[in-house]
């Protein structure tokens, strides 16, 4: 069965994505890049969506990418995109300008979980996928992407995708680390979406962040608007890419894939966790946050959007 128009997400996705995703292993260590095109084109009633990569990588994950053109169709009629193969199959799930999505590879025998989020700007998209054998990660891509419709024809857009090809190069290996001596905070305003899919508004962020020496910082987020609250925590780079929360709010602990950090909260005394995915843009420490909140273990929201970060004076 053929649809008459696009859906939402498939019209805010149209046009090609230029990047260069990092790969890690799943220790963390940057060991190249994917360089990739990618396009999801409507047609005829139907989605069709193709990946060009070039696998720039040492080490043993060199051979497992080996295969690097694939095309697969989309069933993009309900609320989910169901990945109908023959290079991908599973679902994705979107949340307005974000899409959680769990699919496998047989190409790569790699059952993944990938996460595009689309900031407000409309040609930014932050993405990442998590690769796993069963319950392990074996490795991790992420990276930036910027949507456009002419880089062959106008020099303009060539010159900007190709500076911003050359920015990626050089923050690809940049850690996910945060200021150390100097305190400040992230502010911005997210969208707030039910595990139904459904818009609920949007919240405004406040992740004040003050250190209390080069590894440690108390940290404090405030949401309010949609979702009302405040959480105190200890933020603790423990060595390496490892992170730990120690309370007195929230304990969990976190592991960064170069400037993508996943993390996993849990309340002191409320079944209330928080579990996500927190990106650092650029060298001014603009974040990108898609966290998810539970119930217990049932999804209850999820909030996303770019923080903007000021320093004290």
């Amino acid at each position: 069965m053929s649809e008459s128009k696009a859906s939402e997400w498939q019209q805010r996705i149209t046009g090609e994505w230029y990047g260069l995703p990092s790969v890690f292993d799943a220790e963390g260590n940057h060991t190249g890049f994917n360089k990739v095109s990618r396009a999801s084109v409507f047609a005829d009633g139907k989605v069709t969506y193709w990946m060009q990569c070039n696998f720039m990588n040492t080490g043993p994950l060199r051979n497992r990418f080996e295969i690097r053109d694939f095309e697969f169709g989309v069933d993009d009629r309900g609320n989910d995109r169901i990945y109908q193969g023959p290079d991908f199959y599973g679902a994705g799930h979107p949340y307005g300008s974000l899409v959680d999505s769990h699919y496998y590879a047989p190409g790569w025998r790699a059952d993944l979980n990938t996460m595009n989020q689309i900031l407000p700007d409309g040609v930014t998209q932050v993405y990442s996928s998590l690769l796993y054998e069963g319950p392990t990660i074996f490795s991790v891509f992420n990276g930036v992407y910027l949507n456009a419709h002419d880089y062959d024809t106008n020099p303009d857009t060539k010159a900007w995708i190709d500076a911003h090809i050359e920015a990626e190069r050089e923050m690809a290996a940049w850690p996910h680390t945060v200021p150390d001596r100097i305190g400040g905070e992230w502010t911005g305003e997210c969208e707030v979406f039910g595990a139904d899919q459904q818009r609920r508004g949007t919240v405004s962020v406040r992740l004040r962040h003050d250190p209390i020496d080069l590894v440690r910082a108390t940290q404090v987020l405030e949401l309010s608007g949609e979702i009302d609250y405040s959480h105190t925590f200890i933020r603790t780079r423990s060595h390496g890419n490892r992170y730990t929360y120690d309370g007195p709010d929230l304990w969990g602990n976190a592991i960064a894939y170069g400037r993508a950090l996943y993390t996993s909260q849990h309340h002191v005394s409320e079944p209330f966790k928080v579990k996500g995915r927190e990106f650092i843009i650029d060298r001014d420490y603009t974040l990108a946050v898609a966290w998810k909140l539970y119930d217990g273990d049932r999804m209850t929201d999820i909030v996303f959007g770019p923080l903007t970060y000021t320093p004290d004076a």
